[in-house]
């Protein structure tokens, strides 16, 4: 079975995500990359370019563009965020796959590790926000540990730390269609 199908937890009776170190992310994708062709995915690269933290979004979505992927919602040029994300939802064709990206706040033990599921994510839940569940497949990259003020957490995450995991995002997307590209040819 495929990592984001089951890495599911149980807890005292509830279901928790299990976070997946980042060269773990390739298979993730590799998994879609065999039901759902490119031009048929729409990734939805949710945040802002004025926090730190939730800037994971953004330097992902655009790092994508920059290696030629299509199709991509939520750029640092372009940011999808709480206040524009039903509007850029609504510009997705309805035959695409959507796969949702975003930053997440965890337990400090799971930062840098990215929670990955063939499930919709649920955008801005570590700070409260209540947003529409977006995707059929989620990455939510735990950016950093959560405490009592999520919004002051987030502005204090490490842009390099943020950076890395947005690199190793776009590089697993990269290298597992490039793959079945190769595969396929």
């Amino acid at each position: 079975m495929a990592l984001y199908k089951r890495e599911l937890v149980r807890q005292q009776n509830r279901e928790i995500r299990k976070g997946v170190p980042g060269d773990q992310l390739v298979l993730f994708f590799k998994d879609i990359s065999q039901l759902h062709n490119l031009d048929e995915i729409t990734f939805l690269c949710i945040g802002t370019d004025r926090s730190t933290g939730d800037a994971l979004g953004p330097l992902t979505g655009t790092l994508l563009e920059e290696c030629g992927i299509p199709h991509v919602i939520g750029t640092l040029a372009a940011p999808c965020d709480a206040d524009t994300l039903e509007k850029r939802l609504a510009q997705i064709p309805a035959h695409h796959t959507v796969i949702a990206i975003d930053a997440c706040l965890g337990p400090k033990d799971a930062a840098g590790t990215y929670y990955v599921s063939g499930t919709p994510l649920y955008p801005a839940q570590s700070v409260g926000g209540k947003l529409p569940p977006v995707g059929e497949y989620s990455v939510a990259a735990v950016v950093n540990a959560n405490g009592p003020r999520p919004y002051s957490i987030l502005q204090m995450t490490s842009l390099h730390f943020v950076i890395g995991m947005s690199q190793t995002i776009a590089n697993a997307v990269t290298e597992a269609w490039i793959a079945r590209e190769t595969f396929h040819s």
